[in-house]
């Protein structure tokens, strides 16, 4: 039975809020393609203002595979793999482009555009193309009520920007598409390292 009361009962926090969250990612922080000059400068800077420029992200998903089994013509289903899929964020784009730049060397360093190489010193560290991110969702009074590590991510798609003579009053925006490794959260099986880092 339909009963407004007891709905209003169980919204104890007035729900939570999509536009109440953070974002953050380390940019490799060495250089990259030192033997054509291009270095990797912007990584440190790049980082902080990609804090305040990653306009849109989400919390993962989780998601488990299932191994169906069919037996005298029932189909039975049996837990498979984990797997992680990819994951997006949008982006600010102000006219230093120093975020865009960032994003553009990164996939560099995974593979030129000319030679078809990866940087030499693009393999391991805190100069792997691998590097970890986090997204942090807040409550309504500034606590962090869930924060999600994406371990070892890396661009595989940097999106186009749309130029329009006629697009007036607007500000230039891209999605970045990551791929990882996985995620941690106080529900994983990462509980330490998640509470330890909030610290």
């Amino acid at each position: 039975m339909f009963n407004v009361q007891e709905f209003r009962a169980q919204m104890v926090y007035d729900g939570a809020r999509p536009n109440l969250f953070r974002a953050t990612l380390t940019f490799p922080s060495l250089a990259i393609n030192s033997t054509q000059g291009t270095g990797f400068a912007t990584g440190q800077s790049a980082s902080q203002k990609y804090t305040f420029m990653c306009r849109a992200a989400q919390l993962p998903g989780d998601t488990v595979n299932q191994i169906p089994v069919n037996y005298f013509g029932r189909e039975l289903k049996f837990a498979g793999n984990r797997t992680f899929p990819e994951w997006t964020v949008t982006v600010i784009n102000d006219e230093d482009f120093i975020i865009r730049n960032a994003f553009e060397k990164w996939m560099s360093g995974i593979n030129s555009h000319v030679a078809n190489l990866r940087d030499p010193s693009f393999i391991s560290g805190a100069a792997g193309y691998q590097q970890d991110g986090r997204v942090i969702q807040y409550g309504k009074v500034g606590d962090i009520i869930k924060s999600y590590n994406l371990i070892g991510m890396f661009p595989i798609d940097v999106s186009p920007i749309e130029l329009d003579w006629g697009a007036n009053d607007t500000i230039e925006e891209y999605a970045v598409t990551f791929s990882y490794q996985w995620w941690e959260s106080d529900t994983s099986d990462a509980l330490t390292r998640i509470l330890t880092d909030e610290q």
